[in-house]
């Protein structure tokens, strides 16, 4: 797939998830306050682990490119080419880690509820 398809592809899943967004809003709008907050919530921590994930992968794919490009150029340092690179590998995925952690709150434990929802 060329960059600029992934450019469209991108694009026109980002129209989708808006347009599906606002139309699972409008249909929540005769329903609680809860449960809209809750609706966006799953939105946003989805689209947000979207993001990380297709970062993530995007910067290990460059890292085990520059990996395999450096070892190909000097063989000799391989070893240290490679635990370079699973050092760098392990802290970008911690990226997508941290992004679901986060999600995963605001799911479980909706920490900004009570700026949302007026309590008892």
């Amino acid at each position: 797939m060329s960059r600029t398809q992934g450019t469209r592809v991108l694009l026109l899943m980002s129209v989708v998830l808006a347009f599906g967004a606002q139309a699972a809003l409008a249909a929540e709008a005769a329903k609680s306050e809860s449960s809209t907050f809750f609706v966006v919530s799953v939105l946003t921590g989805g689209f947000a682990m979207a993001i990380a994930s297709a970062a993530a992968a995007i910067g290990q794919s460059r890292a085990i490119v520059s990996a395999l490009d450096a070892i190909g150029r000097q063989p000799a340092a391989a070893g240290r080419i490679q635990v370079a690179m699973i050092i760098g590998l392990a802290l970008i995925e911690s990226l997508a880690i941290y992004v679901l952690l986060i999600a995963l709150i605001i799911f479980f434990a909706n920490p900004f509820i009570k700026y949302v929802v007026p309590g008892p």
